[in-house]
């Protein structure tokens, strides 16, 4: 891929900030992490209150470090939107989880079909299926696809 340092598309974010949502306060999401902005979880504390514009930045400063990871974990090429989606889903799920992930096996495999099919399975927190976490491997897959 060379050196460029890739980024999430117009797309990737809509999906990401409309599936993380905005929060000004701290609160602790499906599995009691502390939680503020568009789903930061690095130092937050219980009390915490924040700007629209520090979300912002906050959000910037994490996409950051997942397209990274995505970039550093890929070994195939990608479109856009395959990039996109991946970092939407590396922001939730975190990069151990994608450097693990039998979605990525598949993918570095070549099975980009595969790898699409990889992101449903990806809709439980604390061990329950939800419904928020459905739609969004739904819409991360249509990305992917699309």
């Amino acid at each position: 891929m060379g050196s460029e340092r890739r980024q999430i598309n117009t797309q990737g974010l809509e999906l990401l900030k409309s599936f993380e949502g905005l929060r000004l306060t701290a609160y602790r999401d499906a599995v009691g992490v502390w939680t503020i902005g568009y789903g930061t979880t690095t130092g937050v504390r219980p009390g915490m209150r924040i700007t629209q514009s520090q979300a912002e930045a906050l959000l910037r400063q994490d996409l950051l470090r997942f397209e990274t990871a995505v970039n550093n974990l890929v070994k195939v090429p990608l479109t856009d939107n395959q990039f996109s989606a991946l970092v939407s889903f590396t922001y939730n799920v975190g990069e151990r989880a994608l450097g693990t992930s039998t979605l990525l096996r598949l993918l570095n495999q070549g099975n980009y079909r595969g790898a699409a099919n990889e992101f449903l399975r990806w809709n439980k927190a604390g061990g329950r299926v939800l419904a928020g976490l459905t739609r969004r491997r739904n819409a991360e897959r249509t990305l992917f696809l699309r």
